[in-house]
């Protein structure tokens, strides 16, 4: 395993953009930020830990190649300060005692994974003592998790067997629903989605759950996914669902009540808003919103928007329980306070005349600042009493 060291001395454009990011950007002041390398197993990762004020960073690991961008590493580094940012916010919203951060593996995990490779990277994160909890996220399963935990015990998502919570995307999936429920009683009245045409984009781990959710609330469900083998496993346990051929005809479908982004970020951008038919977006992707002000375009169309990291905050809430001997009805219980949530941030968007993204981060960042306040206050109180114990 070779040195785990700050990401402080990267040439060429990685630099201006990432550092920039990390220092000078709002979407910034993360406190660490690991490159790791391992070239034995192949191992390329970044782990970016944006704050702790709650405790301990918790965020999945990301496996992904990132082959659509000019540089794959810098988009890496990019997106893994992005993703522990949110993982902030969500955590806080979610009322855990976590602060955020994310990991992201450089690579195709159908040509790179491996056992070595999972556990070299096991080694890194055991590395920071604690500091960063890892799980599962895009590109890594429950076996992953596994395999990681053979060289750290900093690991959630685990399998049943190994004394873990197993898919974390069955919760997720639910505090999505609540988010959804919680939506339409903000903007129809009722906390149902029965008789209303809800499209998902994105039926993999956490999408083909929330097709079930909402064909059980009588829901009219229309789906589409990169992946035909996607499709055809949700059309197959559920004839009465419609597919469309991609995300651009399922946002202009005619009398679109809901948009659910349950893929990749960056869903929602100058493109894509201008055309949605949905008055409401709801979905598990992290990041949806592709830049500052987008939020501000939803709103200004009319669209109401619940902020992705409050509504996908289920998985988290259940990896969290693990750490503290999992029980599922406990997670559910939490996870299902995702709608009183949602309610809580529309409210406060109204009060304040802002977008409910805006609302959200404000009520996060008040949370995270209380912390930080006690913590002072808590290590100002010792120093008093170590000072009179030395006076005494």
């Amino acid at each position: 395993m070779t040195d785990v060291r700050p990401a402080v001395s990267v040439d060429g454009p990685v630099e201006s953009k990432v550092l920039h990011t990390l220092f000078h950007s709002e979407q910034g002041g993360h406190e660490q930020v690991v490159l790791c390398q391992d070239r034995e197993s192949g191992l390329k990762a970044v782990i970016a830990i944006h704050s702790t004020a709650l405790g301990p960073a918790l965020g999945g690991t990301r496996f992904h190649a990132y082959a659509s961008e000019k540089d794959p590493e810098e988009a890496a580094v990019l997106d893994a300060l992005n993703l522990a940012r949110g993982m902030s916010y969500k955590n806080a919203l979610a009322g855990l005692e976590h602060g955020g951060g994310k990991a992201v593996i450089i690579g195709d995990p159908e040509q790179l994974k491996s056992e070595a490779l999972l556990e070299a990277y096991g080694r890194f994160v055991a590395s920071l003592g604690g500091r960063y909890v890892t799980a599962c996220d895009v590109g890594t399963y429950v076996q992953d998790m596994d395999v990681v935990a053979r060289t750290c015990r900093w690991v959630t998502g685990r399998s049943p067997e190994n004394g873990g919570a197993g898919d974390s995307s069955v919760l997720t999936a639910f505090g999505v629903y609540q988010g959804m429920r919680a939506s339409a009683k903000h903007l129809w009245g009722e906390p149902t989605l029965r008789g209303r045409k809800v499209g998902i984009a994105g039926v993999g781990k956490v999408g083909h759950h929330l097709v079930e959710h909402l064909l059980d609330d009588g829901a009219e469900v229309v789906i589409t996914d990169v992946r035909s083998e996607a499709v055809e496993r949700v059309r197959a346990a559920h004839p009465e669902v419609t597919a469309v051929p991609d995300t651009d005809a399922l946002i202009r479908t005619e009398g679109l009540d809901v948009y659910a982004p349950c893929a990749l970020g960056g869903a929602l951008n100058d493109e894509t808003v201008p055309v949605l038919t949905a008055k409401v977006v709801c979905g598990a992707a992290n990041n949806q919103l592709a830049h500052p002000g987008v939020e501000k375009d939803l709103s200004d169309r009319g669209i109401l928007y619940a902020p992705d990291y409050v509504v996908n905050s289920g998985g988290v809430i259940q990896v969290a329980e693990e750490l503290h001997g999992f029980d599922f009805a406990r997670a559910k219980a939490k996870a299902e306070k995702i709608y009183d949530t949602t309610l809580s941030i529309f409210e406060r968007a109204v009060t304040d005349g802002v977008p409910p993204a805006v609302a959200a981060d404000r009520i996060a960042e008040q949370r995270m600042a209380d912390a930080r306040r006690a913590d002072r206050g808590d290590k100002s109180g010792k120093a008093d009493r170590a000072d009179a114990a030395d006076r005494s």
